[in-house]
């Protein structure tokens, strides 16, 4: 018996504005299985194209995209702040990661390392550190920063919706290898 093979492997490259519908799709499939994100899934869309942007990045399987990742440039959030208090460098130094998902099908692939990864040589290459917050509720989110390398450096309340509030944990990029 003969079986056709199809190659599903899966590819991580620069989000394009054709992109956005199938990224919003991804998302909204995120948020029903895990809660992710909190925010955002009334207008998936606007979500994935808030202002700043510096580059995203799609993971695609098949055709599909199965995860998103982005860095934008500071806009006042907690981890921002918090890393330039304790560091002494400028916003102007600091990217911040965001909107990272996976699709749970797509999940124990290694696709959230890899796209942090894609993000973190973007910022390295233009001389950035990237800062993050992660809701404390996302424990994978947090093994998954923790276990490559990224410094944990205070907590936050992350307001969101008419007033709710949830735990939030702020996390800076390591340092460029050298």
């Amino acid at each position: 018996m003969h079986r056709d093979v199809v190659d599903q492997a899966t590819t991580i490259r620069p989000r394009t504005e054709a992109d956005l519908p199938g990224a919003a799709a991804a998302l909204v499939t995120v948020h029903a299985a895990d809660g992710y994100p909190v925010e955002g899934v009334d207008d998936p869309q606007a979500w994935l194209t808030q202002d700043g942007v510096l580059q995203a990045w799609v993971a695609e399987k098949g055709g599909k995209i199965v995860g998103h990742a982005m860095l934008s440039r500071p806009q006042g959030e907690d981890a921002v702040r918090m890393w330039i208090e304790q560091s002494g460098d400028t916003a102007d130094h600091v990217a911040v990661g965001a909107r990272l998902f996976v699709t749970p099908e797509a999940r124990s692939e290694g696709l959230g390392e890899r796209l942090i990864r894609v993000a973190f040589g973007y910022a390295q290459g233009h001389g950035l550190r990237v800062v993050l917050d992660v809701m404390a509720k996302d424990k994978a989110a947090i093994r998954l920063y923790e276990r490559i390398g990224m410094q944990r450096i205070g907590t936050a309340k992350h307001t969101y919706g008419e007033g709710q509030e949830v735990e939030a944990v702020c996390y800076v990029s390591p340092e460029a290898s050298t």
